[in-house]
């Protein structure tokens, strides 16, 4: 468990699913450039960021290489981590190759599970989402070859130009990044993250949830003390959660 005591003046954000450079380079660089506004915003008044995963649409790190681009995106992190700001980074399903470039080159954390954090004394278990609750098992399956490190020997032995090439072209078939098929509310029973939250309730009581992946932004109450949230995206809504004295609130940036 990590503990944090944010000052009353200030907020903690939250956001997932940036899916930066898809469906190609230059369709996600007007994203990028408005999520980058957003950060400008948000670092008057933040007490720390939460980046919940597939902030890229594909990512992965050989020993000296990394995907070429995001270089404003990745600035302004940098410039927000210096500035004193503290970032938490949870990877997703689309960026878990990711290693340790955000923490050798930005000192930004680098979570691949779920984590707790005590933020002034209200708990929190925070994640991207994938691979939770009771489905989504043909994913589950797909995460253990993709994290099997034999596995990730063998891409890492393809040249970065076929590699990267060929990972952001199996990333934009991903279904997710269409947001269709999670466009839809599958109503509370059906809902998987709703499901394992209520399941990890049964045994140990937190205050929020907060999850990505989904790409549809949600605020389920899952009992009188404890609240269930989903970030959207930043593909279709350009949702983010703010949480402040003591609040936790859905946002759409509209700027």
């Amino acid at each position: 468990m990590i503990s944090i005591n944010i000052p009353e003046n200030k907020k903690i954000y939250f956001a997932s699913d940036q899916h930066l450079g898809a469906p190609t380079r230059s369709q996600s660089f007007p994203r990028e450039q408005k999520f980058v506004r957003w950060l400008n915003e948000i670092k008057k008044d933040a007490g720390a960021l939460f980046l919940l995963g597939d902030l890229f649409d594909f990512w992965f790190e050989y020993k000296t290489v990394v995907p070429k681009g995001f270089v404003r995106v990745l600035g302004k992190l940098a410039e927000i981590k210096d500035s004193g700001i503290p970032i938490y980074f949870f990877v997703g399903n689309h960026d878990l190759w990711m290693h340790d470039y955000f923490e050798t080159e930005l000192n930004i954390p680098v979570f691949h599970t779920t984590k707790e954090f005590l933020i002034n004394d209200r708990l929190f278990l925070i994640g991207h989402g994938d691979g939770l609750g009771p489905h989504d098992k043909g994913y589950k399956r797909m995460k253990k070859v993709f994290t099997f490190k034999p596995f990730k020997w063998l891409f890492r032995w393809l040249h970065p130009d076929l590699g990267v090439s060929l990972g952001q072209y199996m990333s934009v078939k991903n279904k997710l990044i269409s947001g269709d098929e999670d466009a839809k509310f599958l109503g509370e029973e059906n809902e998987w993250l709703v499901q394992y939250c209520k399941r990890k309730l049964a045994t140990k009581h937190y205050d929020f949830f907060i999850f990505g992946h989904r790409h549809l932004p949600l605020t389920i109450p899952l009992n009188t003390k404890s609240t269930y949230i989903n970030l959207g995206d930043w593909i279709q809504y350009y949702t983010y959660a703010v949480y402040e004295n003591t609040s936790l609130i859905l946002k759409e940036y509209q700027s």
